[in-house]
């Protein structure tokens, strides 16, 4: 009876967060997109820095066996 009891109080106490979770979502996707770009420019600033620095490394043939 007492889990019949607990799981009746979870189920009203979390679905109102599980829909409320459902409808705040897409606003929480949107606040994300700017650092999302962020990253992305970040990776390419990374990956452009290390082209640069491998670069003398590639043009002598080394890295590849």
């Amino acid at each position: 009876m007492l889990r019949l009891l607990l799981f009746l109080l979870l189920l009203a106490l979390c679905w109102p967060l599980a829909l409320l979770a459902i409808l705040l979502w897409p606003v929480v996707w949107l606040l994300l997109i700017p650092f999302r770009l962020v990253g992305i420019a970040v990776d390419g600033v990374f990956a452009l820095l290390r082209a640069v620095i491998m670069l003398p490394a590639r043009i002598l043939g080394g890295g590849r066996a």
